[in-house]
C-alpha cells in the first residue's frame, strides 16, 4: 500500500548508484539510445515498496538528472515477480504510530521525485501496480500495461486511504466518479479496463508489450532533451495551475527556446531534410 519514508543520499552517476542498490537496478540501450530502464527487483516480495526499495529509487532518480545520456526513463517491475509494484510493504505500515508515519510521509518522496523527473519517465506495468504501486506508476509521465495486469488502490481493505497521491492524482487521470469507485470499494481493474477509464494510456497483450515501449520511448529519445524539459513543465503545470496561468508559463517556457541550439538546429534540419543533431541546450 502507499507510504513514504525515503532516505537522503548523495548524486552519484546513475551506474554507480545501481551498483549500491539491491532491489533496483539499470539498464541503458534496452528499448533504445538514450533510454535508461529502471527495474524494480525484489521478487520475494512482489517488488513491494518498503524503506529500501524508495531510498534505492529515489538515488538512482537523482543520478538520472545529472545523467547527460539519459533522456528517457522506462520504469519498470522484474518480470520475476511478476509485477510492477504489488504495494508498499505492509509489515512496515502496521508497525508506525502516527507520528512516525508523519515523519515517513514528508516530502518529497519516490512518487513526487518521479512525477518531477525533468526527463520523460514510461511506466511499463508488467503485472500488478496495486496501492503504492499504482500510485508509483500514476507518477509516470505515460503508462503502458499488459493487458492483464491488475491495478487498483485496495488501501480502503486495510482500514486506511491511498496516502501516495491515489486521491489525487488517480481524480485527475480518470476523473472523479472512476476514482471514487475504485478507491472507496477496493476494486482492482485489468490493464484493458484500466486503458478504457484512462488510468494507462494503452494495454497490450504481453508478447507486445515490450515493442511498443520501445516503439514511444525510442520515439521521445529521439527529440531535443532540452524540448523535452521544457514541454514537460508546461504539461506538469496544466495539472497544478488554473488555464490563465498555464497559458502564461507554457509562453514563458515556449519563448525561452527560441535563445536554444535546439531550436534553430530543429528548424535547420526540417528545412535542409536531414536529422538534427540535438545539443540539450
Amino acid at each position: 500500500m502507499s507510504e513514504s519514508g525515503e532516505g537522503d543520499g548523495e548524486t552519484a552517476s546513475v551506474d554507480a548508484a545501481a551498483a549500491d542498490a539491491e532491489f533496483v537496478r539499470v539498464e541503458r540501450g534496452e528499448y533504445g539510445d538514450g533510454v535508461l530502464t529502471v527495474t524494480i527487483d525484489r521478487p520475494d516480495a512482489r517488488n513491494a515498496l518498503n524503506a529500501q526499495v524508495r531510498t534505492e529509487l529515489t538515488r538512482v532518480f537523482a543520478a538520472v538528472e545529472e545523467d547527460g545520456e539519459v533522456r528517457v526513463v522506462v520504469l519498470t517491475g522484474s518480470d520475476e515477480a511478476k509485477a510492477f509494484v504489488a504495494g508498499a510493504d505492509v509489515t512496515e505500515l502496521r508497525e508506525r504510530s502516527a507520528v512516525e508515519q508523519h515523519e515517513a510521509s514528508e516530502r518529497p518522496r519516490i512518487y513526487e521525485t518521479v512525477a518531477d523527473c525533468s526527463k520523460p519517465v514510461v511506466a511499463r506495468v508488467n503485472g500488478h501496480a496495486l496501492g503504492g504501486g499504482c500510485e508509483l506508476a500514476q507518477a509516470c509521465d505515460v503508462r503502458l500495461a499488459r493487458e492483464d495486469a491488475k491495478l487498483g488502490q485496495p488501501e480502503i481493505t486495510l482500514g486506511i486511504i491511498p496516502g501516495g497521491g491515489g486521491t489525487q492524482r488517480l481524480t485527475r487521470l480518470v476523473g472523479p466518479g472512476q476514482a471514487r469507485k475504485l478507491v472507496l470499494s477496493g476494486e482492482l481493474v485489468t490493464g484493458i479496463e484500466a486503458a478504457e477509464i484512462g488510468l494507462v494510456e494503452e494495454a497490450h497483450p504481453a508478447d507486445e508489450l515490450d515493442e511498443r515501449v520501445a516503439d514511444l520511448a525510442g520515439k521521445m529519445a529521439a527529440k531535443s532533451p532540452l524540448a523535452l524539459a521544457r514541454a514537460k513543465e508546461a504539461l506538469r503545470a496544466a495539472t497544478r495551475t488554473d488555464l490563465d496561468a498555464g497559458l502564461a508559463y507554457e509562453s514563458e517556457l515556449f519563448v525561452g527556446l527560441f535563445d536554444s541550439h535546439d531550436k534553430n538546429e530543429g528548424i535547420d534540419a526540417f528545412l535542409e531534410g536531414r536529422e538534427p543533431e540535438w545539443r540539450g541546450e
